[in-house]
């Protein structure tokens, strides 16, 4: 099981957390998501033999956030 911390710009309220971690709990392999507003993180706990890191990144763009490097 692998954690990816992740810097995300432009979530703000309890609708952009709730679009966010129901795109990634979608994801076969994706066992835990916590987004924290204040700091501007999404942390993804998964199974690497299942989803890889650019897969759930890609999905936090589609809903329309930047993920920072």
């Amino acid at each position: 099981m692998l954690e990816l911390t992740l810097h995300v710009e432009g979530m703000s309220c309890g609708h952009c957390k709730a679009a966010v971690e129901g795109a990634l709990q979608k994801v076969e392999g994706v066992k835990e998501v916590a987004v924290f507003l204040e700091e501007g993180t999404v942390t993804i706990r998964f199974d690497a033999e299942k989803t890889a890191p650019e897969v759930l990144i890609e999905l936090i763009e589609e809903e329309g956030y930047e993920v920072l490097d």
